[in-house]
């Protein structure tokens, strides 16, 4: 749209607060705005000389113009950032922030289950978070089983199922996990008082979860029960140690957030904390992508904005590096200059910091963002440093492992001109391998994945690791030597503490400098290789491939197993036992046969 072009329109333009939205000849929205005067903002586009080249392309590009009328300032602020999260115009601040988080939730039924998940469902029940890691919300889980009984079965206990009798305890009631609601050996209302526990626990609240244990000690020692009263007291004594390590100021800091930004070019980085009571209950670092002249404090803006919305938070206090316009009600900026509350925006920056690091650290290891002649440059860096016939354009990696001492597996991924090629990944499960040999299981899967190749009449790659070392590597070329593929490819082991190179029959081994490109894309490969396998190993849990280590026990069946748990509570418990003390619990013939097999590698 040409100036001339606009000042036909410009005196129809509104005059109150409100949003913009530019489109292009073929209707695609190109851009969102907010403004408190929209004619005066919009015209602000034709009435100058842009000197970034983005600006005077999206003006270019324009062809038509819509408007939204709003309220207030606040009103046109909040549109703004719903509609850019929602459209993603390609030349608005793009968030580079798409993942999915888990919540735990507190599913609406009868002696409600709590779990975490990565959907919310709106059929009444209770969901906390989003929180930032599946691992965080485990250790969450875990730390608050220790103080609440919760039952992890999916029986439905509604109150006339269990007057009926239908349902009997499980292991988990007799290891003291669970109460036995199925069983009526424990209220609703009980059960209630419990979740309420887990709640403020959840939202960092200790000092209620400390009065009620506290009441629940005068109770059991009014009853000369000092045994239970003396656990609680315990239990009192591991929160607040939780306490303190998550207290990173004065506890009577009550809700506020925390923000701050790093600039480099067109990519911003901002950090987020969200304090409750002085502990950190969240922290997340976003990337935005700038498109236009953003300022710094725009930026800032629209990511509390967004932050704030999926972290749900409360907070009406919110600290940040300096002044932005912020229009949003009961909200309170502070931009501090000393005391507790510089303290949590100098943590902030420091995160924000150390986010940018590991970014520039991970990109050094990746080839993505290089040209293809700063790829052709590693590769052949490569050839002269693994001493190889040809460029290694076509890269396999291996490594194989098992799981809790059973189940070994492996996994395969390939690299083509130094990127990897997902689609030629490869899971195995060995076959031919009784027991844990993890030599005999590489030269199986070798072989496996060569004798392919040759009978599919595909490409061999140039470059082959084996991750492992000597021995993994020896075993390898004996299938390499079986398939007659000596000298048609080259294999080389890589250590895995060292990061030492070895070549078949040699007895010295190459150590690359650190930094070192060809090294630091054999450390990708092996990393790749490595959170490959991990996904397969998590996947055959999900799919129950995993059987308890006890089970796995020839002559041990689930009877002796569950035993054995109901009284040692763990498969780590059981192994510091005595074969004596085994016996006592599942007779001698069984604990002979238990303890040898979970001591089979001490001998």
């Amino acid at each position: 749209m040409t100036q001339s072009e606009f000042s036909l329109i410009s005196s129809s333009i509104p005059t109150e607060p409100g949003i913009y939205k530019y489109y292009d000849l073929e209707n695609k929205l190109l851009y969102v705005g907010k403004a408190k005067h929209l004619r005066k903002r919009v015209s602000s586009y034709f009435s100058k000389t842009f000197t970034n080249y983005k600006t005077s392309e999206l003006v270019n590009r324009i062809h038509r113009i819509e408007f939204t009328i709003v309220n207030s300032e606040q009103d046109a602020f909040l549109l703004e950032n719903s509609l850019i999260k929602e459209f993603k115009p390609i030349f608005n601040i793009n968030l580079k922030d798409d993942k999915t988080y888990p919540y735990i939730v507190i599913k609406n039924e009868p002696f409600p289950r709590v779990f975490f998940t990565r959907k919310k469902i709106n059929d009444g029940s209770q969901y906390f978070g989003p929180y930032t890691s599946v691992g965080q919300v485990r250790d969450l889980l875990d730390f608050i089983k220790e103080y609440v009984a919760l039952r992890t079965c999916k029986l439905n206990l509604t109150k006339n199922n269990i007057e009926k009798g239908k349902f009997k305890v499980c292991l988990e009631y007799h290891l003291g996990n669970c109460k036995g609601p199925c069983e009526g050996l424990q209220s609703e209302e009980d059960y209630m008082k419990g979740l309420e526990i887990m709640k403020d626990i959840l939202k960092g609240n200790i000092a209620p979860v400390k009065t009620e244990l506290k009441r629940l000690i005068r109770d059991h020692a009014s009853r000369l029960e000092y045994e239970q009263a003396a656990m609680y007291q315990q239990k009192i004594e591991q929160l607040e140690k939780y306490q303190a390590k998550s207290t990173v100021v004065n506890n009577k800091t009550e809700k506020v957030d925390v923000f701050s930004i790093l600039e480099e070019g067109d990519t911003a980085f901002v950090n987020y904390l969200m304090i409750n009571e002085g502990a950190i209950v969240q922290t997340h670092t976003v990337t935005l992508e700038k498109k236009l002249e953003e300022t710094k404090e725009d930026v800032l803006a629209f990511a509390i904005s967004d932050l704030r919305k999926t972290f749900a938070s409360s907070a009406v206090e919110i600290i940040v590096p300096f002044q932005i316009d912020f229009p949003e009600d009961g909200i309170v900026l502070i931009v501090p200059k000393g005391g507790e509350k510089k303290k949590l925006l100098d943590l902030s920056i420091k995160n924000v910091n150390y986010f940018k690091g590991e970014l520039d650290a991970k990109k050094i290891l990746r080839l993505e963002d290089k040209s293809d002649a700063q790829v052709d440059q590693v590769l052949l860096q490569m050839q002269e440093d693994l001493f190889l016939k040809e460029v290694p354009r076509h890269i396999e990696c291996f490594d194989n492992s098992n799981i809790h001492g059973a189940f070994p597996v492996a996994a395969m991924v390939c690299f083509i001109n130094g990127l990897p090629s997902k689609k030629d990944y490869r899971h195995f499960n060995i076959k031919t391998v009784e027991g844990i040999n993890d030599f005999a299981s590489m030269k199986e899967v070798v072989y496996r994945r060569y004798s392919r190749l040759i009978n599919e009449n595909r490409e061999l790659p140039q470059l082959v690791i084996i991750d492992g070392g000597k021995g993994q590597l020896s075993s390898a070329m004996e299938s390499i030597n079986e398939l007659g593929l000596n000298g048609k490819l080259t294999l080389v082991g890589l250590a895995k503490n060292k990061e030492e190179i070895f070549f078949p029959g040699d007895s010295q081994s190459l150590q690359l400098p650190w930094d070192r490109e060809s090294l630091k894309l054999i450390r990708r490969i092996r990393d790749e290789v490595h959170r490959f396998g991990i996904t397969f190993h998590r996947n055959k849990r999900s799919k129950g491939a995993l059987k308890n280590e006890l089970e796995s026990i020839s002559g041990i069946g689930k009877q002796t197993a569950d035993s054995l748990l109901k009284e040692f509570r763990s498969v780590k418990n059981i192994k510091e036992k005595t074969e004596e003390e085994l016996a006592k619990v599942i007779g001698k013939a069984k604990a002979k046969i238990v303890f040898k097999s979970l001591h089979s590698e001490e001998l």
